[in-house]
């Protein structure tokens, strides 16, 4: 259980995560914010607290490794490696703004921290399944963490690969699905209902758990109890809110790919506590 002094800590240090995300997003005119800002508690606790790597090695071969399958939300991945020491801050400000960046609209492995280039839905998360497969063909602990969007779930490649996943005994495998119930284009559950989606899990093979995914409780046991069932892959259903802690965005599908305009950001600046885009 996290004291209360760790919690309120490790609650300001995310939104100062957000922050960078909203600042990214609008300096560059672009971005998945919404989806960003919705899976920020989940990856705050995840890194603080759950994972074991090295940000002045990031190749070292014992370290975890978190593939973001939905990697149209990298702009809290970037954040989130900044802030822990991957690489400098500074480089936050070239976000799809400059020819060659690192930081483009996906995440790429030229960066450090990145494991797997992602965002083609569906595949992120199967690159997951073969590192943790990798895993136990070399003897190694470390674990592979890999984060869903619940609409990637619609993906035929990510239950391929859940049956694998339960078949191999991959035990060191952990899913994330960020469950919004936004995609692209519209509700979740309107555009291809993916319910009862905690049973179909179960029914692969997959210890399940679901939780509030801006519950920093909740996510911290959640981690800290996988496996949930030995000798099967974990599966965490995470519920969450698509724009948190963006008044203007949160829960409209249109802030999947919407960013704020330097109008709006300063107005939210004067609720939040922004501070300057420069």
């Amino acid at each position: 259980m996290l004291a209360a002094e760790e919690l309120n800590r490790l609650q300001a240090e995310a939104a100062e995560v957000r922050k960078e995300a909203i600042k990214m997003a609008t300096r560059a005119g672009t971005g998945h914010l919404g989806p960003a800002l919705g899976i920020t508690d989940v990856m705050w606790v995840l890194y603080s607290r759950h994972m074991k790597y090295d940000p002045k090695n990031p190749s070292w071969p014992d370290r975890d490794r978190l593939i973001l399958s939905k990697g149209h939300s990298c702009l809290a991945l970037y954040a989130v490696l900044a802030k822990k020491g991957f690489f400098d801050e500074e480089l936050l400000k070239t976000y799809c703004r400059q020819l060659n960046t690192k930081l483009g609209g996906h995440p790429e492995r030229e960066l450090p921290g990145v494991e797997a280039n992602t965002g083609s839905l569906g595949h992120g998360f199967n690159i997951g399944i073969g590192m943790a497969l990798a895993a136990k063909a070399d003897r190694k602990n470390y674990k592979v963490y890999t984060i869903l969007g619940d609409g990637e779930t619609q993906e035929g490649s990510i239950w391929e690969g859940a049956m694998s996943a339960a078949h191999f005994g991959l035990d060191n495998l952990v899913a994330i699905v960020d469950r919004n119930n936004l995609q692209v284009s519209n509700f979740v559950d309107k555009v291809m209902n993916i319910e009862p989606l905690a049973e179909k899990w179960a029914s692969f093979g997959w210890g399940v758990r679901e939780i509030d995914g801006h519950d920093y409780q909740q996510i911290h046991e959640a981690l800290s109890a996988v496996p949930f069932i030995p000798g099967k892959p974990s599966v965490i259903i995470a519920k969450t809110v698509k724009g948190k802690g963006l008044p203007i965005a949160e829960n409209k599908v249109e802030w999947h790919h919407k960013v704020p305009t330097r109008e709006e950001y300063q107005e939210m600046d004067k609720l939040l506590g922004l501070g300057s885009l420069e």
